[in-house]
């Protein structure tokens, strides 16, 4: 038999477990939340024709939301020898996109006995987006080059839609681009114009969309084949008010330190 105490007690404890149990029901709901809410998946994703090929270029820093998951992450992905994609939205929808075509793209140069045209694997691309619209979040960049339409580009937004374009831009850094490709980009430009055009485009993004970053990667496809070059951050040209990159923290204190001038009592 309980005395008093005892059932004040247990009373207060019972009281005190139903109190924290609805503190760990709310704050699992908070996290949930959080989790099930959208995050900014940022990036920057060029393709660009030019006089014998296609050039395609990306920056490397995968995000989501403020939160870097990946600073050299390679978001051009070979889908055959010679058909390259840029994927930028959600990293898992695109890399599930481009090993379902990089299967069918396989099944379809057995069949044929001849590589996929860039048209082909554009088509498919297209074909899985607009078929899954409603769950698949991803934008993505076709390049490439064959014997029958040489260099071609088609970009393949959210929602499936296919357009064949001379250059085309992605992600959040392109919204930075617009204006600057308009006037920059010209027909027949020669390779190492092209790339220099795209290497540039992406550190202008990188400067300026805090979801772009880290490194550069260019793909170039032509006739001879793939090439893959590769632009460390601290190669590229720094824009208006951007700071030098720097190793560490103790860098940037140590010359700002040696820089000072000496106090004056």
């Amino acid at each position: 038999m309980f005395e008093w105490d005892s059932v004040s007690t247990c009373s207060f404890f019972f009281f005190d477990c139903l109190i924290n149990y609805n503190r760990f029901s709310e704050g699992m709901d908070s996290i949930m939340k959080d989790l099930n809410s959208p995050h900014s998946m940022g990036t920057t994703i060029i393709g660009v024709t030019y006089d014998g090929g296609v050039i395609l270029g990306a920056d490397s820093r995968t995000s989501t939301g403020l939160y870097v998951a990946n600073r050299a992450s390679d978001k051009i992905t070979q889908l055959t020898d010679n058909v390259y994609l840029c994927r930028s939205g959600s990293a898992a929808d695109s890399q599930l996109v481009s090993d379902y075509v990089r299967h069918f793209l396989h099944q379809h140069t057995i069949q044929l006995g001849q590589p996929a045209t860039v048209k082909v694997a554009a088509n498919l691309i297209r074909l899985l987006s607009y078929n899954n619209k409603n769950m698949l979040q991803a934008g993505l960049i076709v390049g490439g080059w064959d014997k029958y339409e040489g260099g071609k580009i088609y970009g393949v937004p959210l929602g499936g839609t296919i357009v064949e374009q001379p250059f085309a831009i992605g992600g959040s850094g392109s919204t930075y681009l617009y204006g600057f490709f308009d006037q920059e980009w010209k027909n027949g430009m020669t390779k190492d114009e092209a790339e220099k055009l795209v290497v540039k485009a992406v550190s202008l993004a990188i400067a300026r969309d805090g979801a772009s970053g880290g490194v550069v990667r260019t793909v170039i496809i032509n006739s001879e084949g793939v090439t893959r070059n590769f632009y460390p951050g601290d190669t590229l040209p720094l824009w208006h008010e951007e700071l030098p990159p720097q190793n560490s923290l103790l860098d940037i204190l140590s010359s700002s330190s040696s820089s000072a001038e000496p106090m004056v009592s």
